[in-house]
Protein backbone atom coordinates (compact mmCIF):
# COMPACT_ATOMS: atom_id res chain seq x y z
CA UNK A 1 0.00 0.00 0.00
CA UNK A 2 1.06 3.60 -0.46
CA UNK A 3 1.62 4.63 3.36
CA UNK A 4 1.76 8.23 2.39
CA UNK A 5 -1.82 8.15 1.92
CA UNK A 6 -3.22 4.84 4.54
CA UNK A 7 -1.76 5.08 8.16
CA UNK A 8 -2.59 3.23 11.32
CA UNK A 9 -6.02 5.14 11.60
CA UNK A 10 -6.89 4.58 8.00
CA UNK A 11 -7.16 6.93 4.43
CA UNK A 12 -5.71 9.83 4.45
CA UNK A 13 -9.02 13.16 4.45
CA UNK A 14 -7.51 13.66 0.75
CA UNK A 15 -8.07 10.06 -0.16
CA UNK A 16 -11.43 9.82 1.41
CA UNK A 17 -11.92 12.90 -0.66
CA UNK A 18 -11.19 10.84 -3.88
CA UNK A 19 -12.92 7.65 -3.51
CA UNK A 20 -16.24 9.83 -2.27
CA UNK A 21 -15.62 11.87 -5.68
CA UNK A 22 -15.21 8.98 -7.76
CA UNK A 23 -18.77 7.07 -6.14
CA UNK A 24 -19.57 10.10 -7.39
CA UNK A 25 -19.35 10.27 -10.93
CA UNK A 26 -19.54 6.51 -11.80
CA UNK A 27 -22.90 5.77 -9.82
CA UNK A 28 -24.28 8.60 -11.65
CA UNK A 29 -23.85 6.77 -14.49
CA UNK A 30 -27.22 4.40 -13.71
CA UNK A 31 -29.47 7.07 -13.02
CA UNK A 32 -29.13 9.75 -15.78
CA UNK A 33 -31.51 8.28 -18.05
CA UNK A 34 -34.36 8.03 -14.84
CA UNK A 35 -35.33 12.16 -15.66
CA UNK A 36 -34.84 11.30 -19.54
CA UNK A 37 -37.34 8.67 -20.19
CA UNK A 38 -39.65 11.16 -21.67
CA UNK A 39 -37.28 12.09 -23.55
CA UNK A 40 -35.06 8.93 -24.36
CA UNK A 41 -37.84 6.59 -25.87
CA UNK A 42 -39.94 8.27 -28.27
CA UNK A 43 -36.57 9.13 -29.60
CA UNK A 44 -35.49 5.42 -29.73
CA UNK A 45 -38.90 4.21 -30.59
CA UNK A 46 -39.94 2.76 -27.00
CA UNK A 47 -43.84 2.97 -26.51
CA UNK A 48 -45.05 3.91 -22.95
CA UNK A 49 -45.70 0.50 -21.93
CA UNK A 50 -42.37 -0.57 -22.13
CA UNK A 51 -40.62 2.73 -21.64
CA UNK A 52 -39.40 2.08 -17.58
CA UNK A 53 -36.99 -0.51 -19.10
CA UNK A 54 -34.72 1.64 -19.70
CA UNK A 55 -34.48 1.99 -15.63
CA UNK A 56 -34.85 -1.48 -15.04
CA UNK A 57 -32.51 -2.67 -17.80
CA UNK A 58 -29.70 -0.94 -16.15
CA UNK A 59 -30.16 -1.86 -12.59
CA UNK A 60 -30.92 -5.29 -13.69
CA UNK A 61 -27.12 -4.93 -15.15
CA UNK A 62 -25.89 -3.60 -11.72
CA UNK A 63 -27.31 -6.35 -9.98
CA UNK A 64 -25.57 -8.69 -12.35
CA UNK A 65 -22.30 -7.11 -12.02
CA UNK A 66 -22.66 -7.04 -7.79
CA UNK A 67 -22.75 -11.21 -8.12
CA UNK A 68 -20.23 -11.48 -10.79
CA UNK A 69 -17.78 -8.40 -10.85
CA UNK A 70 -17.71 -7.37 -7.29
CA UNK A 71 -16.85 -10.40 -5.39
CA UNK A 72 -13.65 -10.08 -7.46
CA UNK A 73 -12.53 -7.21 -5.07
CA UNK A 74 -11.42 -10.46 -2.29
CA UNK A 75 -9.37 -12.01 -5.03
CA UNK A 76 -7.79 -9.50 -7.04
CA UNK A 77 -5.56 -6.61 -6.92
CA UNK A 78 -8.14 -3.96 -5.62
CA UNK A 79 -6.53 -1.03 -8.29
CA UNK A 80 -6.24 -2.86 -11.16
CA UNK A 81 -9.77 -4.17 -10.74
CA UNK A 82 -11.55 -0.83 -10.25
CA UNK A 83 -9.28 0.55 -13.55
CA UNK A 84 -10.47 -1.68 -15.78
CA UNK A 85 -14.29 -1.72 -14.28
CA UNK A 86 -14.50 1.86 -14.81
CA UNK A 87 -12.18 1.55 -18.70
CA UNK A 88 -15.31 -0.16 -20.15
CA UNK A 89 -17.59 2.31 -19.53
CA UNK A 90 -16.47 4.58 -21.81
CA UNK A 91 -17.09 2.77 -25.03
CA UNK A 92 -20.48 1.52 -23.37
CA UNK A 93 -21.13 5.42 -22.55
CA UNK A 94 -20.19 6.45 -26.27
CA UNK A 95 -22.82 3.59 -27.81
CA UNK A 96 -25.39 5.11 -25.18
CA UNK A 97 -25.06 8.28 -26.87
CA UNK A 98 -24.64 7.45 -29.99
CA UNK A 99 -27.26 4.49 -30.87
CA UNK A 100 -30.65 5.53 -32.92
CA UNK A 101 -31.94 2.25 -32.20
CA UNK A 102 -34.32 1.20 -28.83
CA UNK A 103 -33.14 -2.26 -28.81
CA UNK A 104 -29.13 -1.40 -28.87
CA UNK A 105 -29.35 1.61 -26.31
CA UNK A 106 -31.29 -1.16 -23.49
CA UNK A 107 -28.72 -3.44 -24.17
CA UNK A 108 -25.96 -0.25 -23.94
CA UNK A 109 -27.88 0.52 -20.64
CA UNK A 110 -27.56 -2.92 -18.79
CA UNK A 111 -23.68 -2.80 -19.86
CA UNK A 112 -23.38 0.54 -18.25
CA UNK A 113 -24.70 -0.91 -14.84
CA UNK A 114 -22.38 -3.80 -14.99
CA UNK A 115 -19.93 -1.19 -15.08
CA UNK A 116 -21.21 0.84 -12.79
CA UNK A 117 -20.52 -2.14 -10.27
CA UNK A 118 -17.12 -0.13 -9.93
CA UNK A 119 -18.53 2.17 -7.46
CA UNK A 120 -19.10 -1.35 -5.16
CA UNK A 121 -15.57 -1.93 -5.59
CA UNK A 122 -14.41 1.25 -3.96
CA UNK A 123 -16.39 1.27 -0.90
CA UNK A 124 -15.20 -1.91 0.65
CA UNK A 125 -11.54 -0.72 -0.28
CA UNK A 126 -12.52 2.36 2.21
CA UNK A 127 -13.46 -0.24 4.60
CA UNK A 128 -10.78 -2.56 4.79
CA UNK A 129 -8.60 0.56 5.23
CA UNK A 130 -9.93 2.17 7.36
CA UNK A 131 -9.49 1.18 11.49
CA UNK A 132 -12.27 -0.28 13.18
CA UNK A 133 -12.73 2.88 15.34
CA UNK A 134 -13.68 5.30 12.68
CA UNK A 135 -15.24 2.24 9.73
CA UNK A 136 -18.48 3.71 9.99
CA UNK A 137 -16.74 7.77 9.56
CA UNK A 138 -14.73 6.63 6.62
CA UNK A 139 -17.65 4.66 4.63
CA UNK A 140 -20.30 6.85 6.13
CA UNK A 141 -17.85 10.21 4.46
CA UNK A 142 -17.25 7.89 1.03
CA UNK A 143 -20.88 7.13 0.81
CA UNK A 144 -22.00 10.72 0.94
CA UNK A 145 -20.13 10.90 -2.42
CA UNK A 146 -21.99 7.97 -3.86
CA UNK A 147 -25.25 9.25 -2.99
CA UNK A 148 -24.21 12.94 -4.34
CA UNK A 149 -23.27 11.70 -7.30
CA UNK A 150 -27.23 9.49 -7.26
CA UNK A 151 -28.89 12.72 -6.54
CA UNK A 152 -27.14 15.09 -9.13
CA UNK A 153 -27.12 12.85 -11.69
CA UNK A 154 -30.95 13.90 -12.30
CA UNK A 155 -31.45 17.11 -12.01
CA UNK A 156 -27.53 17.37 -13.94
CA UNK A 157 -28.93 14.84 -16.69
CA UNK A 158 -32.40 16.87 -17.31
CA UNK A 159 -30.18 20.49 -17.06
CA UNK A 160 -27.75 19.00 -20.11
CA UNK A 161 -31.00 17.83 -21.82
CA UNK A 162 -32.27 20.91 -21.88
CA UNK A 163 -29.48 22.91 -23.21
CA UNK A 164 -27.72 20.40 -25.60
CA UNK A 165 -30.33 17.38 -25.84
CA UNK A 166 -30.43 14.17 -24.27
CA UNK A 167 -27.50 12.41 -25.74
CA UNK A 168 -24.88 14.94 -24.57
CA UNK A 169 -24.94 13.86 -20.86
CA UNK A 170 -24.02 10.30 -22.03
CA UNK A 171 -21.06 11.28 -24.05
CA UNK A 172 -19.59 13.96 -21.51
CA UNK A 173 -19.70 11.03 -18.82
CA UNK A 174 -17.88 9.09 -21.29
CA UNK A 175 -15.04 11.58 -21.65
CA UNK A 176 -15.13 11.93 -17.29
CA UNK A 177 -14.77 7.62 -16.91
CA UNK A 178 -11.82 8.15 -19.34
CA UNK A 179 -10.38 10.50 -17.10
CA UNK A 180 -11.23 9.01 -13.81
CA UNK A 181 -9.49 5.40 -14.58
CA UNK A 182 -5.94 7.58 -15.08
CA UNK A 183 -6.75 9.44 -12.27
CA UNK A 184 -7.52 5.98 -10.36
CA UNK A 185 -3.87 4.62 -11.34
CA UNK A 186 -2.05 7.32 -10.27
CA UNK A 187 -3.75 7.80 -6.54
CA UNK A 188 -5.52 4.58 -4.84
CA UNK A 189 -3.39 2.06 -2.88
CA UNK A 190 -2.06 -0.90 -4.22
CA UNK A 191 -4.44 -3.90 -2.36
CA UNK A 192 -4.24 -7.54 -3.11
CA UNK A 193 -6.51 -9.12 -1.00
CA UNK A 194 -5.48 -12.17 1.09
CA UNK A 195 -7.90 -14.77 -0.87
CA UNK A 196 -6.58 -17.48 -3.00
CA UNK A 197 -9.73 -19.56 -3.57
CA UNK A 198 -10.18 -19.48 -7.44
CA UNK A 199 -13.25 -17.48 -9.02
CA UNK A 200 -15.64 -20.74 -8.71
CA UNK A 201 -15.45 -20.88 -5.26
CA UNK A 202 -15.58 -17.34 -4.47
CA UNK A 203 -19.00 -17.44 -6.21
CA UNK A 204 -19.98 -20.51 -4.43
CA UNK A 205 -19.20 -18.79 -1.10
CA UNK A 206 -21.04 -15.69 -2.30
CA UNK A 207 -24.41 -17.61 -2.96
CA UNK A 208 -23.82 -19.14 0.77
CA UNK A 209 -23.88 -16.35 2.51
CA UNK A 210 -26.97 -15.08 3.05
CA UNK A 211 -27.57 -18.29 4.77
CA UNK A 212 -24.98 -18.10 6.90
CA UNK A 213 -25.10 -14.78 7.91
CA UNK A 214 -28.35 -13.79 9.55
CA UNK A 215 -27.20 -10.12 9.81
CA UNK A 216 -26.73 -10.16 6.07
CA UNK A 217 -29.68 -11.43 4.60
CA UNK A 218 -31.55 -9.53 7.29
CA UNK A 219 -30.36 -6.19 6.29
CA UNK A 220 -30.17 -6.72 2.44
CA UNK A 221 -33.93 -7.72 2.99
CA UNK A 222 -34.68 -4.72 4.37
CA UNK A 223 -32.76 -2.31 1.97
CA UNK A 224 -34.63 -4.25 -0.84
CA UNK A 225 -37.91 -3.04 0.49
CA UNK A 226 -36.76 0.36 1.00
CA UNK A 227 -34.92 0.64 -2.48
CA UNK A 228 -37.84 -0.76 -4.41
CA UNK A 229 -40.23 2.10 -2.49
CA UNK A 230 -37.41 4.68 -4.00
CA UNK A 231 -36.81 3.99 -7.40
CA UNK A 232 -40.61 3.41 -7.92
CA UNK A 233 -41.07 6.79 -6.41
CA UNK A 234 -37.93 8.68 -8.59
CA UNK A 235 -38.76 6.65 -12.07
CA UNK A 236 -42.54 7.60 -11.78
CA UNK A 237 -42.45 11.23 -10.47
CA UNK A 238 -40.96 12.93 -13.38
CA UNK A 239 -43.69 11.62 -15.41
CA UNK A 240 -46.32 12.60 -13.10
CA UNK A 241 -44.45 16.12 -12.78
CA UNK A 242 -45.01 16.73 -16.64
CA UNK A 243 -48.33 15.21 -16.62
CA UNK A 244 -49.84 16.81 -13.57
CA UNK A 245 -47.86 20.39 -12.86
CA UNK A 246 -46.64 21.11 -16.42
CA UNK A 247 -43.06 21.48 -15.24
CA UNK A 248 -40.44 20.78 -18.28
CA UNK A 249 -37.23 19.37 -17.72
CA UNK A 250 -35.59 22.58 -16.42
CA UNK A 251 -38.40 22.35 -13.59
CA UNK A 252 -37.63 18.65 -13.28
CA UNK A 253 -33.72 19.30 -12.79
CA UNK A 254 -34.67 21.93 -9.81
CA UNK A 255 -37.31 19.16 -8.20
CA UNK A 256 -34.31 16.22 -8.43
CA UNK A 257 -32.02 18.47 -6.68
CA UNK A 258 -34.25 18.12 -2.99
CA UNK A 259 -32.39 14.88 -3.12
CA UNK A 260 -29.37 16.37 -1.90
CA UNK A 261 -30.62 16.04 1.38
CA UNK A 262 -30.09 12.03 1.29
CA UNK A 263 -26.17 12.76 0.77
CA UNK A 264 -26.44 15.33 3.66
CA UNK A 265 -27.49 12.17 5.85
CA UNK A 266 -24.80 9.74 5.25
CA UNK A 267 -21.78 11.03 7.01
CA UNK A 268 -24.54 11.40 10.16
CA UNK A 269 -25.68 7.78 9.48
CA UNK A 270 -21.96 6.60 9.53
CA UNK A 271 -21.12 8.28 13.49
CA UNK A 272 -24.54 6.55 14.56
CA UNK A 273 -23.58 2.88 13.31
CA UNK A 274 -19.57 4.07 15.25
CA UNK A 275 -21.60 4.26 18.20
CA UNK A 276 -23.65 0.91 18.16
CA UNK A 277 -26.89 2.89 16.99
CA UNK A 278 -27.55 0.57 14.09
CA UNK A 279 -31.12 -0.84 15.17
CA UNK A 280 -32.62 2.45 16.36
CA UNK A 281 -31.51 4.24 13.21
CA UNK A 282 -32.86 1.47 10.79
CA UNK A 283 -36.38 1.55 13.12
CA UNK A 284 -36.32 5.37 12.54
CA UNK A 285 -35.53 5.49 8.57
CA UNK A 286 -38.20 2.78 8.14
CA UNK A 287 -40.87 4.66 9.89
CA UNK A 288 -39.65 7.98 8.13
CA UNK A 289 -39.59 6.28 4.75
CA UNK A 290 -43.56 5.18 4.76
CA UNK A 291 -44.39 8.20 6.62
CA UNK A 292 -42.86 9.79 3.75
CA UNK A 293 -45.19 8.10 0.93
CA UNK A 294 -47.99 9.47 2.41
CA UNK A 295 -47.41 12.99 2.05
CA UNK A 296 -46.06 12.25 -1.63
CA UNK A 297 -49.48 10.76 -1.73
CA UNK A 298 -51.12 13.67 -0.69
CA UNK A 299 -49.26 16.59 -2.71
CA UNK A 300 -48.82 14.85 -5.96
CA UNK A 301 -52.76 14.17 -6.38
CA UNK A 302 -54.33 16.46 -8.44
CA UNK A 303 -51.51 18.40 -8.31
CA UNK A 304 -51.82 19.66 -5.03
CA UNK A 305 -48.58 20.96 -3.75
CA UNK A 306 -45.29 20.71 -6.05
CA UNK A 307 -43.79 21.96 -2.69
CA UNK A 308 -45.22 18.83 -0.37
CA UNK A 309 -43.60 16.54 -3.14
CA UNK A 310 -40.39 18.16 -3.15
CA UNK A 311 -40.40 17.54 0.88
CA UNK A 312 -41.58 14.10 0.29
CA UNK A 313 -38.45 13.13 -2.44
CA UNK A 314 -36.35 14.74 0.34
CA UNK A 315 -37.33 12.95 3.23
CA UNK A 316 -37.52 9.08 1.39
CA UNK A 317 -33.93 10.02 -0.11
CA UNK A 318 -32.75 10.83 3.43
CA UNK A 319 -35.02 7.63 4.81
CA UNK A 320 -33.17 5.27 2.62
CA UNK A 321 -29.81 6.16 2.39
CA UNK A 322 -29.66 6.81 6.11
CA UNK A 323 -30.61 3.05 6.28
CA UNK A 324 -27.88 2.15 3.55
CA UNK A 325 -25.09 3.52 5.45
CA UNK A 326 -26.31 1.40 8.65
CA UNK A 327 -26.99 -1.96 6.76
CA UNK A 328 -23.45 -1.38 5.56
CA UNK A 329 -21.96 -0.49 9.01
CA UNK A 330 -23.41 -3.54 10.16
CA UNK A 331 -22.14 -6.12 7.85
CA UNK A 332 -19.14 -5.09 7.06
CA UNK A 333 -18.30 -5.61 10.62
CA UNK A 334 -19.34 -9.50 10.53
CA UNK A 335 -16.73 -10.85 7.94
CA UNK A 336 -13.61 -8.65 7.55
CA UNK A 337 -11.97 -10.97 5.03
CA UNK A 338 -15.03 -10.85 2.73
CA UNK A 339 -15.99 -7.24 2.65
CA UNK A 340 -16.36 -7.54 -1.28
CA UNK A 341 -18.24 -10.67 -1.21
CA UNK A 342 -20.87 -9.30 1.49
CA UNK A 343 -20.89 -5.67 -0.21
CA UNK A 344 -21.73 -7.29 -3.66
CA UNK A 345 -24.92 -9.83 -2.14
CA UNK A 346 -26.50 -6.12 -0.23
CA UNK A 347 -26.21 -4.16 -2.96
CA UNK A 348 -27.16 -7.02 -5.50
CA UNK A 349 -30.25 -7.38 -3.44
CA UNK A 350 -31.28 -3.85 -3.05
CA UNK A 351 -31.02 -2.71 -6.16
CA UNK A 352 -33.11 -6.01 -7.43
CA UNK A 353 -35.34 -4.36 -4.84
CA UNK A 354 -35.08 -0.96 -7.03
CA UNK A 355 -35.39 -3.09 -10.37
CA UNK A 356 -38.74 -4.51 -9.08
CA UNK A 357 -39.55 -1.14 -8.02
CA UNK A 358 -39.01 0.65 -11.14
CA UNK A 359 -40.30 -2.07 -13.63
CA UNK A 360 -43.68 -1.94 -11.53
CA UNK A 361 -43.93 2.18 -12.51
CA UNK A 362 -45.79 1.79 -15.65
CA UNK A 363 -48.51 -1.22 -15.10
CA UNK A 364 -49.27 1.00 -11.51
CA UNK A 365 -49.21 4.39 -13.06
CA UNK A 366 -51.54 3.06 -15.63
CA UNK A 367 -54.21 1.08 -13.36
CA UNK A 368 -53.91 3.26 -10.57
CA UNK A 369 -52.40 6.48 -10.85
CA UNK A 370 -50.26 8.22 -8.23
CA UNK A 371 -52.15 6.45 -5.66
CA UNK A 372 -50.59 3.23 -7.00
CA UNK A 373 -47.18 4.50 -6.65
CA UNK A 374 -47.41 5.93 -3.42
CA UNK A 375 -49.46 2.79 -1.92
CA UNK A 376 -46.62 0.41 -2.94
CA UNK A 377 -44.13 3.63 -1.46
CA UNK A 378 -45.80 2.71 1.67
CA UNK A 379 -46.39 -0.70 1.52
CA UNK A 380 -42.25 -1.92 1.04
CA UNK A 381 -41.19 -0.30 4.09
CA UNK A 382 -44.29 -1.93 6.41
CA UNK A 383 -43.01 -5.26 5.25
CA UNK A 384 -39.43 -4.19 6.07
CA UNK A 385 -40.59 -3.12 9.60
CA UNK A 386 -42.59 -6.10 10.41
CA UNK A 387 -40.08 -8.41 9.41
CA UNK A 388 -37.50 -6.08 11.79
CA UNK A 389 -39.85 -6.35 14.53
CA UNK A 390 -39.22 -10.54 14.67
CA UNK A 391 -35.65 -10.06 14.95
CA UNK A 392 -35.17 -10.48 18.95
CA UNK A 393 -31.28 -10.58 18.99
CA UNK A 394 -30.16 -7.60 20.91
CA UNK A 395 -26.34 -7.08 19.91
CA UNK A 396 -25.80 -5.13 16.60
CA UNK A 397 -23.31 -7.60 14.56
CA UNK A 398 -25.14 -10.69 15.61
CA UNK A 399 -28.65 -9.52 14.71
CA UNK A 400 -29.92 -6.98 12.65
Amino acid sequence: MNTSTVTAEGPSGWLVLLMAIACGLIVANIYYAQTLVGLISPALGLDVTHESLIVTVTQVGYACGLIFLVPLGDMLENRRLMMITVGTLVPILLITGLTTNGTAFLIAAGLTGLGATAVQMVVPLAANLASDQNRGKVVGNVMSGLLLGIMLARPLSSLVASLFGWRAIFMASAVMMLILTVVLRLTLPYRRPPVTQGYKALLGSLLALPFTLPALRRRSLYQAAAFAGFSAFWTAVPLWLTQQFGLNQRGIALFALVGISGALMAPYAGRLADRNLERRGTLIAMVVLAASFVLAAWAGLEGHSVVGLALAGAAIDASVFMSQVLCQRTIYAIAPTMRSRVNGVFIAAFFAGGAVGSALVSPLLSAYGWIGICGFGVLMPLLALAYFLTDRETPAVAAA
